[in-house]
């Protein structure tokens, strides 16, 4: 690979369409304000470098980032890109990743307002996030050791798995299709409205109204704190472990919990068993 190291970048396009370059210890900043950094690169490896410009990795394939800083006015820094590998970066800029595939982040750091929409094949490993609408509509996701803090988070997705996260995100999970959520602590408002085939299993759910108008609803071996009006209209088969203030309405289904404040059945159609655990 050819190597580029210890240089400043701030004009237009500065690196178009390079390919096999190893970039090291660069900056792209500067009074050109140039955009499109690396645009139609391919094979290029990034090594703690500084971005502090507009739409650096546009249409690339095979991107390794790693031990490097985009600021919050490196907006839009990775779109319609894939083969990406992102590690020990900051992304502090808006929409830092959307449209790409095949994605690979570990020991990140994300402030990014749409953070990651319609993406396709993303894990995420040991990352911290601070995001609006973070991964509207994507697709083959693989969390693990994520923790999160936003709202309207996870919206529209479908194929995922998540795994010892933290999630702290009002709205969550919205029409979201053929999740699992394990080991996990998910607190916020509204959580999971309209989503169908979607499992919690061992998890910490907190937060009002929980879980409504949903489809092929699991819970296995879940706690649930401070839920109130909970299930609404939704088909659900639930083991609860702790206490929960109210369920309402549930359509179908069996919600087995230690205890509950209060039932409420004020539909006909709200056929859903509720059992108390002795």
């Amino acid at each position: 690979m050819r190597m580029i190291e210890n240089q400043i970048f701030d004009e237009e396009r500065a690196l178009y369409s390079n390919n096999d370059i190893l970039v090291r210890n660069c900056s792209f900043d500067g009074p050109a304000d140039g955009e499109s950094a690396f645009k139609e690169c391919q094979n290029v490896q990034v090594e703690s470098s500084f971005f502090n410009l507009r739409y650096p990795f546009w249409h690339d394939r095979g991107l390794m980032i790693r031990d490097s800083k985009m600021t919050q006015y490196c907006r839009a820094a990775l779109w319609y890109s894939s083969q990406i590998e992102i590690m020990n970066t900051k992304l502090h800029g808006i929409k830092a990743l959307r449209e790409c595939e095949n994605v690979k982040m570990t020991g990140c750091s994300v402030i990014s307002p749409e953070f990651g929409w319609s993406l396709r094949n993303v894990e995420m490993t040991d990352c911290n996030a601070e995001s609006e609408y973070f991964m509207l509509r994507s697709v083959g996701l693989r969390f693990s050791h994520v923790h999160m803090k936003g709202k309207y988070s996870f919206q529209y997705i479908k194929d995922a798995v998540f795994e010892n996260c933290v999630f702290d995100t009002k709205d969550a999970f919205w029409h979201a299709k053929n999740v699992i959520i394990r080991n996990s602590i998910v607190k916020g408002e509204y959580l999971a409205w309209y989503c169908e085939n979607v499992t919690f299993e061992d998890c910490e759910i907190i937060g009002t109204q929980p879980l409504c108008y949903c489809k092929g609803l699991k819970l296995i071996n879940c706690k649930m704190i401070d839920c109130d009006l909970a299930f609404e209209r939704s088909e659900v088969e639930a083991t609860i472990l702790t206490p929960i203030v109210s369920i309402k309405n549930s359509l179908s289904g069996r919600i087995v919990v230690s205890s509950v404040g209060e039932i409420i059945r004020d539909i006909s159609n709200a056929k859903g068993a509720v059992v108390v655990m002795e």
